[in-house]
This record gives C-alpha cells, structure tokens and sequence, in this order.
C-alpha cells in the first residue's frame, strides 16, 4: 500500500524531528530564565544589551539564524564544517530563538506576581533567590503555561525549517520521498504527522495546566 510505504520512508526523518524537539525545549527553557532575569539586571548595559538581543532574534527569521550558525565556524574561524555539526547547529538555532521568546514570556509572568509579595517574603527574612524560587517562580510558572503552550505547539512546526541547513527532518524525508516518486502525497503524510504530534503535545500542556491550577 503506497501510505504505509511512505510512512516507512519517512519515519526515521519523524526520529529526528522528535530529537530536535525535546533538545530545543530542554536548553531554551532554562536559557529563557536567564534572558527573563538579564532582561530585567538593574545592571543597565546588561539589560540594554539583552533587549537588542532579543529585539534581533525575535525581529530576523529563524531560517537566516539557522544558516548564520550554520557557517558561521566556516567563515569566521575557517573551520571544516562537518556532517554532525547539522544536528548541533539546528539545536543551537533553535534553542537560542526560542529562549528569546520564552525569555518574554518568563519576564512577563515574573513582573505579573504582586510586588507586595516579594516585600512580604523580605520581611519574613527570606534570601532574595529564595523568594524568587518559593515565591515568584511557582506563580510565575502558573502564569506562563498558556502562551508557553502556544510556543511549544509553534516549535513543532518550525522543526520543518532545520531544512535550510540539510538537517533530514521529517519534513525534508517527505519531499525527498515526493520528488522520487513524483507525487505530493507524502508531504501530505508529513502534514498528518505534525498535526498528530501538536495534539499530542496540546495534550500534554492541558493536563499541566491542570495540575497547576493552585493559585485560584
């Protein structure tokens, strides 16, 4: 049957998409903490120099990012660009764009917490990284779920543009598959994938929203 052949095909490329996906969301989400905390540095340079940053990775797409990476060893340190280096600079790219937006994110849901609060954890002699840790972040985290889903959800797309630097997602699998068999069903295929995945993910986001609802 043409379907599960291509399934087949294109199933190692679904492999690579997941890697990309988890690995993404594991060094961006602490990466965003330290863009939310710099962003916010009483340390005017610091700041300063974190809002161009971040002005620049969410205002320049993340196709160009990935290609900048990409070459970037070749043509600033003349270095060979190896085959694995793919996979490292698509973590990379990656990581460091979706920072940029949970870094908003996190910072948004930090200053949203009542100021009253920390004042009153001061008060009680609490150090200001216990405050942060026991007050701030847990609320912070409540807040934050709903458009942290939407990211994470837009991550699972954006996957597919690791392409620009020959990285074999499961997008890329699907047209090299189309090409071969001169047909667009398996972008199609591809298409079911992603959206399969994305419920998934929803999911799994909805049912952490859930368990976070403590502070009603």
């Amino acid at each position: 049957m043409m379907f599960l052949s291509i399934v087949r095909q294109i199933i190692g490329g679904f492999g690579t998409t997941l890697l990309l996906f988890f690995f993404t969301l594991l060094f961006s989400m602490p990466l965003g903490i330290l863009f939310a905390v710099a962003r916010m540095s009483k340390f005017k340079p610091l700041q300063m120099f974190m809002q161009v940053f971040i002005s620049i990775l969410r205002g320049t797409p993340l196709m160009l990012q990935l290609i900048v990476v990409f070459f970037m060893p070749f043509y600033v340190f003349g270095l060979k660009l190896s085959t694995g280096w793919r996979l490292y600079a698509a973590l990379i790219g990656f990581s460091i764009n979706y920072a940029a937006y949970f870094g908003e994110i996190f910072r948004a849901g930090i200053q949203a917490v009542p100021t009253g609060q920390r004042e009153a954890a001061e008060v009680l002699g609490f150090t200001r990284m216990q405050t942060f840790w026991r007050i701030v972040f847990p609320q912070m985290v409540k807040r934050v779920v709903p458009p942290v889903t939407n990211e994470v959800i837009t991550l699972v797309k954006d996957t597919s543009m690791a392409f620009a630097i020959a990285y074999a997602e499961m997008f890329t699998m699907a047209k090299q598959v189309a090409a071969q068999m001169s047909n667009i069903l398996p972008l199609f295929v591809a298409g079911i994938f992603y959206y399969v995945f994305n419920i998934v993910v929803a999911g799994i986001m909805g049912m952490i929203e859930k368990k976070l609802d403590y502070f009603e």
